[in-house]
Parts: C-alpha cells; sequence; structure tokens
C-alpha cells in the first residue's frame, strides 16, 4: 500500500473513531516532563517519588566566588592590629615598671627613664626631646641618691627643667654644681605606693581604650558581616591584649602589696 492510501486510511480512521487520532499525536518526550517537574513548587507534605531527586541551587558565598581575597584582605588587617596592640601593651609594661621600681623602694637610673630633656641647639629625636642618658650619666650614691653629670655645663638648665617637667613622684632635683645634679630619693610611704598603683590603674584603663579602638578601626576597614568570622578572630584578639593589660596590673599590685 502506497503512503498516499495510508494517509487516506488514516483520515477515515479517524473520522470514523475520535479516539483512533490519538495515536497520531507528538509523543511528550520523558526528558520535558522531567524538567517541568524540577520547576513544580513543591506541595506542603508531599514527599519526592522514589527515585527521583530535585536538585536545588545551593548558595554560592562571595569568597567562593573571589577566592581568598576578602580572606588575604582581613588577614594583612588582622596582623596590623596585632602589631599596634602589642605596642599598647609593650608601653603599658615599660611604665609600670617605673612606677613598681619607685613603690619598691629601689633606687636605680632607670626611675629618670621617663625625661626627655628639649635642648634649643640640638637635633633632637623627636618633638619630645632626647633622653637623658644622651647628654649625661646618670649613677647612684650610696644606694638612696641620684647623680646626674652632664657631658656639657650649658645644658645643666636644661636637664634641671626636664626633670621638673617629667613631674616624677619623689624626684626634686638639687644642684650640686656646674656640671651636677643631685636627687636624695627618700622611702616611699603607704600612701606613695598606693597613688603609684592608681596611676598604674589608669594606665590601664587608656590602654584597654586604646585596644578597643584598634580593634573598631580594623573592623570598619573591612566591613566585615555581624557573625563572620573575621569579627571573632578580632574580637580574640582584642580579649587577649586586654587580658595581659590585667596581667601586668595584677602582678604590679602583687610587688608593690597593694591590693
Amino acid at each position: 500500500m502506497s503512503s498516499r492510501h495510508l494517509n487516506h486510511f488514516a483520515r477515515g480512521l479517524a473520522r470514523t473513531s475520535p479516539t483512533a487520532s490519538l495515536c497520531w499525536q507528538r509523543p511528550v518526550s520523558t526528558s520535558l516532563i522531567q524538567q517541568i517537574r524540577t520547576y513544580a513548587a513543591k506541595r506542603k507534605g508531599e514527599k519526592e517519588p522514589k527515585g527521583e531527586k530535585i536538585k536545588h541551587t545551593p548558595i554560592v558565598s562571595t569568597d567562593a566566588l573571589i577566592p581568598g581575597s576578602q580572606r588575604i584582605a582581613a588577614g594583612e588587617e588582622y596582623t596590623k592590629a596585632e602589631g599596634k596592640m602589642k605596642a599598647i601593651l609593650d608601653k603599658y609594661r615599660k611604665d609600670v615598671a617605673g612606677l613598681e621600681l619607685r613603690a619598691s623602694g629601689r633606687v636605680t637610673p632607670a626611675i629618670l627613664s621617663p625625661v626627655r630633656v628639649v635642648l634649643p641647639d640640638h637635633d633632637n629625636a623627636d618633638s619630645k626631646g632626647v633622653r637623658l642618658e644622651e647628654i649625661a650619666t646618670v649613677g647612684v650614691r650610696e644606694g638612696t641618691t641620684l647623680l646626674i653629670t652632664v657631658f656639657e655645663e650649658h645644658t645643666l638648665k636644661y636637664v634641671e627643667d626636664a626633670l621638673y617637667e617629667a613631674k616624677l613622684p619623689g624626684v626634686v632635683p638639687q644642684k650640686a654644681d656646674a656640671r651636677t645634679i643631685k636627687i636624695p630619693m627618700p622611702k616611699p610611704t603607704v600612701e606613695a605606693r598606693q597613688a603609684m598603683i592608681a596611676t598604674a590603674q589608669k594606665q590601664a584603663e587608656d590602654a584597654r581604650v586604646q585596644i578597643r579602638k584598634q580593634q573598631q578601626t580594623s573592623l570598619k576597614k573591612g566591613k566585615y558581616a555581624k557573625y563572620s568570622v573575621e569579627m571573632d578572630e578580632f574580637q580574640s584578639l582584642t580579649d587577649k591584649y586586654s587580658g595581659e593589660i590585667d596581667k601586668v596590673l595584677a602582678e604590679a599590685k602583687k610587688n608593690t602589696g597593694s591590693k
């Protein structure tokens, strides 16, 4: 039978039997049905058919799209912040060591370490002046008196001014000769030791504030999410150095017999 006869037969069959025309409809592919099923909304309580799993698109973070970019920047800022916090801690340790030394009653040249001398005709290291040991020698006589001998006679008056300007507890300079200043160091009283510890406590609070400010500065630069790993890391760093400040203060109180 030719194709023309077959088509004629099919049209006649469709007229006599409506259901027969279904056999000539274009079949729907299985892949199309699966695609439609993938995008269909799942009704509440509806279970997925066995053997068929709907693929869900995973949530992708910015770090995954740009691998390591933010982590590198955060690491660099973390290193900078830690360096600055360490500098704050080191300075506090140095300040407390001087206070503790004076509170203990021991007389050493280190008592005068905070003194800075400003010389009008000298190339000062910074605006605060030069260290005392750069222009003079400092010694101890009989364990109770500090002796300062300047290298050049004309600098004596500037050293004397610097000693008063430093406002160190118990330090009252007395001119011995054209190149020498003596400073008798009395034994610290209970009140003097308490005043020194009070100073250490104030310096401790100032150091903690500086550490927290450094934390906030670093967080503002990074613009990290509220519950991000970076936020936790910077908080841990702040807690670490604040804790070290507390340890230094507690040790100073213990060594001076203060509460």
